[in-house]
Formats: C-alpha cells, structure tokens, sequence
C-alpha cells in the first residue's frame, strides 16, 4: 500500500512569533511573555533571556501582530514571521 500525502492550503499561514531582544524593562518583557504563553514566571524569564527566541509558533496572524505589539509596547523587539511551508520527501 503507498503511502500518501495531501497538503491542505488555508487562508491562514501560520505564524511564530519571535523575541529578538529584550529592551531595558527586562521585567515588563516577563510578565507579557508570561501572560502570551502561559508559562511560570521563571520559564518567562528564561524565554526573554535566551534572544532570539520564539515566543509563540504557529498561531494566526492576528494573534501573531497583537503579540507582537504587546511585546514592543513594553520596548521589546519582536517580529512575526511565517512558517516555512511544510517539503514532504518522497520515499
């Protein structure tokens, strides 16, 4: 039986959202990060750290700006970026 792929094309890319410096309200970056992913505060913290750094992966793009403008809003610099689509290998 062969194997077979389909890929399925949406409206929406994907995208991730990436932190690529921090600012001087290493703090503020911490708690935004905290508040977008979720994650403890020590994980946030971690996160900001370790620039570049994807924040968020595969979300909408809306979600993807918003983020983005929270994180600059607390002088961040982040952008958004697509994700790559997806190269299947044929066997």
């Amino acid at each position: 039986m062969a194997d077979e792929y389909f890929l399925l094309v949406c409206d929406d890319v994907a995208h991730d959202v990436v932190l690529t410096d921090s600012g001087v309200h290493v703090m503020d970056v911490v708690q935004v990060v905290r508040r977008l992913t979720g994650l403890s505060l020590w994980h946030s913290k971690v996160l900001a750290a370790q620039v570049p750094a994807v924040i968020l992966a595969g979300v909408p793009q809306e979600d993807a700006a918003a983020a983005v403008s929270a994180l600059r809003g607390v002088g961040a610099r982040a952008e958004e970026r697509e994700q790559p689509e997806p190269s299947f290998l044929e066997h």
